[in-house]
């Protein structure tokens, strides 16, 4: 006999269903079920049958509930009175109720590496489910939507596991109306193209990234994120790595792919793609480094050959542009692209601070596997050294117009293409018929190009759009274009290439002219398009076609679907032609709308991931802005991690500028997702220099807050003595400005830097000032979590019984104000008052609603501390194997997240039973 809870609600046996008489009486069954072995309070099931207003007669009624199931059940001892309320244990051995049997299945595909077993069991698995799950009982929302979640997640290892079996005609079907039902789920759909392209059906995968990118567009104003863009790019240029014989393995972790579109085109550099496949040959881990001038083709060259070769490295292929000539933005720091890469390499963790660990941590991460890695624009050879791996079978190349030649790296200097290349290249854009029939002129337009890539590319793009002109006309006008102006200054060996561009240019519509002269002003590295219609003042529509034309004249790139991005020589001739003829005034009211794109972007973006923050007043926005609608927080969050660079640079571009109000207000839109994603040295240098830009503008609210987050960010980094002087300037700014909620939320982190020193007494003082502010100002969020803190702080005292009735006041105070994630911390806290004094089961019931609630915000750390607290009250409360348990999945946590806890849990584990 088993509950069954993945459908109507009933008592499953010998073959049968017998559903239960009555909402109320299978609301209480439901709910004894979901928590099987463990005791649920009376109150607990008065409240999910009556709500919040029961009737006086509810505590003899759920008795005669109790009762009547017993009798369904077949045996008086199957619920037990155990106070506070009673326990269901379905005896026999088996799975109490379809919802374990499901889990249990579903956990077991971890212990294989056979898909072909992980198919049986998660088929096994998803065939529980019998409709809506709870049906019949009432006020279970929650709980439905969760068992429903793990329906969906099992369904989606199901077909990824059967895409690995080939089994890609056969799954179509199913993933379709996944999708469906799913419009925004990027997962699902980027199962159903692969499993389209693979059934031989690339136009239908190419329309399923279409709608995805309409519906995110039209509900959440985004675009996808990188893994469907690439997938997308790849079923595009019919990537042989999707091929069923080149697809790699299940892989444990994240597989990147983040290498650029090919380039259209590319033709010629036979010898140089013949020397790069004998390097990639070679034992042990290989460094090849492309140099020459700028516009010769370092970039296409390396792009080329690694889509070429991505299918020799299963373990995934890396990229990072490194500017290092960029004519307006930064290089790119080292540090900032090792956590890009750890990101992808290992999913979200908590990353070292210092460059040197997080070095030490890439060269583990790709130990061992076949990366292939490419490191573009590099300005020296000291801005790739941390980027190298140093072991297992990898490939990095390097591209670079200086002679960097970094340890073991083999050379590769790229010239000018031969003329036999450069009339290929011609050719192959504009047809070997064409240029046959016009020799002359041909090599004219090739010799103007100086016979490199990227002038030939621009004069070939704009040539094909006009077939009826001759090549000998166009070659005069090409001669004549190059009379007009001076050579490009660069110190390049290629001389006149800015005629190129000129010419091509000049035959743009004025509206889309000037949208490339004012793409020069943004910093980069990238641009979306409502940031590129910000930055024009257009609408978004009209932007998305001079975009199009841009790209057409080969004057724009698109490296990744829906992000563009200008050559450093097209750069610098757009920010030339724009100071000859836009004036200054519009080329800064072009900069002030695209920082004010970024600013109102991430202002909303960081409070849907921080909803606890307190909201700036940014500047009014000026005419002309297009501004993302993000929908949720998991939305906001993938846009910092596609923007995080773009607002770095915007930060560099206001301070230049003058903007002193973007200046410091977009670090502050940054602080949030700095501190989560462990860039903590540059939260603290944002907020350092937008606390010089508030000195000198005379901004005090926003210095209070500024000395707060540095000193948050110092405590973190164990620098506790420069984080209590920040602490306490922020609260003697906020005193001064009579703002109490700022002072309570800076005297809350003093608070925190007390506790975390041993100073119990000082961590009550300042947590009781924070409680008695945020009183006054009638803000429950932060009641509710300086009761946590406060709590805490009284368990350390010994006062059990005063820390107990704060976290009980904490939680009611939370779920008032709607913040779960505070929630989640108050009952782990009252878990640990509990296992204090002994009451481990009411420990155990505490932990693992903290734990319900914290897996929903995909914060691991704190997920998995709260599993191994969970393993320790187990433990304590005589049940091994539910430690061991707990412990495994905290372990699974830590291990994603490179957490040196690991250790410790390993030698719990490791530990014999007591």
């Amino acid at each position: 006999m088993h509950i069954r809870l993945l459908g109507p609600v009933g008592i499953a046996g010998g073959g049968e269903l017998r559903t239960v008489a009555g909402e109320r009486r299978t609301t209480v069954l439901a709910v004894l079920a979901l928590a099987h072995g463990e005791v649920v309070s009376t109150d607990r099931l008065i409240d999910a049958v009556w709500g919040a207003d029961p009737p006086a007669t509810a505590q003899n009624t759920l008795q005669q509930h109790v009762s009547y199931l017993r009798r369904a059940l077949g045996d008086a001892g199957t619920i037990a009175a155990r106070p506070p309320g009673y326990v269901l244990t379905v005896a026999g051995g088996g799975d109490p109720t379809d919802a374990a049997r499901a889990d249990r299945l579903i956990r077991a595909t971890a212990d294989t590496d056979d898909p072909r077993e992980r198919v049986r069991l998660l088929r096994e698995a998803v065939a529980l489910w019998h409709g809506r799950p709870l049906a019949g009982a009432a006020g279970l929302d929650d709980d439905a939507e969760r068992l429903h979640t793990v329906w969906l997640r099992a369904q989606v290892a199901l077909a990824e596991d059967r895409l690995l079996l080939g089994e890609h005609a056969a799954v179509v079907a199913g993933l379709g109306r996944l999708a469906a039902d799913h419009p925004v789920d990027e997962r699902l759909h980027g199962l159903l193209m692969l499993a389209q392209y693979r059934s031989g059906r690339p136009d239908a995968a190419l329309g399923t990234a279409r709608r995805l990118r309409e519906t995110l567009g039209a509900d959440l104003g985004l675009d996808p994120g990188p893994r469907v863009r690439d997938l997308e790019a790849a079923i595009r240029r019919r990537d042989p790595a999707l091929d069923v014989d080149a697809a790699p393995a299940a892989a444990p972790g994240p597989v990147p792919a983040q290498l650029p579109l090919a380039v259209r085109g590319f033709s010629g550099r036979t010898g140089e793609l013949a020397r790069l496949g004998e390097l990639a040959a070679a034992p042990g881990p290989v460094v090849a480094a492309i140099t020459g001038p700028p516009g010769v083709g370092k970039t296409s060259l390396a792009v080329h050959w690694a889509q070429a070769a991505a299918g020799r490295y299963p373990d995934g292929q890396l990229y990072v542009d490194l500017r290092g000539f960029d004519p307006r933005g930064a290089a790119t720091d080292p540090a900032e692209a090792l956590r890009g890469f750890l990101g992808a390499l290992n999913g979200p963790e908590a990353l070292p601070d210092e460059p040197d660990e997080l070095a030490a941590r890439f060269r583990v991460s790709v130990a061992g596997r076949r990366v292939l890695v490419v490191l573009d624009n590099a300005r020296d050879a000291e801005q790739v050294r941390p980027l190298l791996p140093e072991s297992g079978r990898s490939m990095t190349l390097i591209t670079s117009r200086t002679s960097l030649t970094p340890p073991g790296a083999r050379p590769l200097a790229l010239d000018l293409l031969g003329p036999a290349e450069a009339r290929d290249l011609l050719a192959g854009r504009l047809g070997p018929d064409r240029v046959a029939a016009e020799p002359d002129a041909a090599d004219e337009i090739i010799a103007r190009c100086a016979r490199l890539p990227l002038a030939l590319a621009v004069a070939a793009a704009q040539v094909a759009t006009r077939p009826g002109v001759s090549l000998a006309e166009q070659a005069a006008q090409l001669r004549d274009a190059a009379g007009r102006l001076d050579a490009l200054d660069g110190g390049d060996p290629a001389t006149d290439v800015q005629a190129v561009f000129s010419w091509s240019y000049r035959a743009l519509s004025p509206a889309a002219a000037r949208l490339f002269r004012l793409l020069g002003l943004h910093p980069g590295p990238d641009l979306t398009a409502p940031g590129a219609a910000s930055l024009a003042g257009e609408p978004l529509t009209r932007t998305q076609s001079r975009l199009r034309a841009l790209l057409h004249a080969n004057l724009l790139a698109e490296p990744v679907p829906g992000r563009y991005a200008l050559h450093d020589l097209l750069k610098a001739y757009a920010i030339r032609r724009s100071h000859t003829e836009d004036t200054g005034e519009d080329r800064r009211a072009a900069v002030h709308r695209v920082l004010d794109h970024h600013l109102h972007t991430a202002h909303a973006a960081a409070l849907l991931i921080d909803p606890g923050r307190r909201p700036l007043d940014p500047p009014a926005s000026v005419a002309g802005l297009t501004v993302p609608r993000l929908g949720d927080p998991v939305r906001a969050l993938a846009w910092f991690e596609a923007n995080y660079r773009v607002l770095t640079a915007a930060v560099r571009l206001a301070a230049d500028e003058g903007f002193d109000v973007h200046a410091w207000q977009l670090p502050w839109t940054m602080t949030t997702y700095l501190d989560w994603r462990g860039h903590r040295p540059e939260l603290i240098a944002a907020q350092t220099a937008a606390l010089a830009v508030m000195q000198r503008i005379g901004e005090v609210p926003g210095r209070a807050g500024a000395h707060r987050e540095i000193g948050r960010t110092l405590h973190r980094l164990g620098r506790a003595a420069e984080a209590a002087e920040h602490l306490a300037e922020s609260v003697r700014l906020y005193a001064t400005l009579g703002d109490g909620i700022g002072e309570a939320r800076a005297r809350y982190s003093a608070g925190m830097l007390a506790s975390a020193a041993g100073r119990p007494d000082a961590a009550r003082a300042e947590f009781g000032a924070t409680l008695a502010l945020a009183e006054a100002a009638g803000d429950l969020l932060w009641q509710g979590r300086t009761l946590t803190a406060l709590s805490w702080a009284w368990v350390h005292s010994g006062d059990l019984d005063r820390a107990l009735r704060l976290g009980d006041r904490a939680q009611a105070l939370l779920q008032r104000a709607g913040d779960r994630h505070g929630e989640a911390f108050a009952w782990s806290t009252n878990a640990g008052i509990h296992h204090r004094r002994g009451d481990y089961e009411a420990a155990t019931r505490a932990h693992r609603q903290a734990i319900r609630l914290m897996h929903d915000f995909g914060d691991r750390a704190s997920h998995a501390g709260m599993l191994a607290e969970l393993g320790d009250t187990r433990l304590a409360a005589g049940d091994p194997p539910g430690a061991a348990d707990a412990w495994r999945r905290a372990l699974h946590l830590y291990e994603q997240l490179g957490d040196p806890a690991a250790d410790e849990i390993r030698r719990r584990l490791a530990a014999p039973p007591v």
